[in-house]
């Protein structure tokens, strides 16, 4: 299965206008949408841009993949210093 991983820069700006902190980071995968603050991909990867044919969601850049991706989502209110502020750990195969 294709994955297409893009940032989601509508969310970067609300959450800096309302000082948030909303995952940034769409990974899709089907008719599966996951939102996180980090991605790991284990195999290659390609990054397309596509102004002409963009995706449904509206972007233009993406990274895509058909190997494994994993996502995870920040621990709330902790500082980000190292993976162990990360959780909900999701492995798209």
């Amino acid at each position: 299965m294709i994955k297409r991983i893009h940032v989601n820069q509508h969310v970067i700006r609300s959450n800096k206008k309302n000082d948030k902190r909303e995952p940034v980071i769409t990974v899709k995968a089907g008719k599966q949408n996951i939102y996180c603050d980090r991605v790991l991909v284990d195999g290659l990867t390609e990054v397309v841009y596509s102004p002409d044919k963009p995706l449904s969601c509206g972007a233009k850049v993406w990274i895509e993949t058909s190997d494994v991706v994993e996502c995870w989502d920040r621990v709330e209110g902790e500082v980000l210093s190292n993976d162990e502020d990360y959780i909900n750990r999701r492995v798209l195969a």
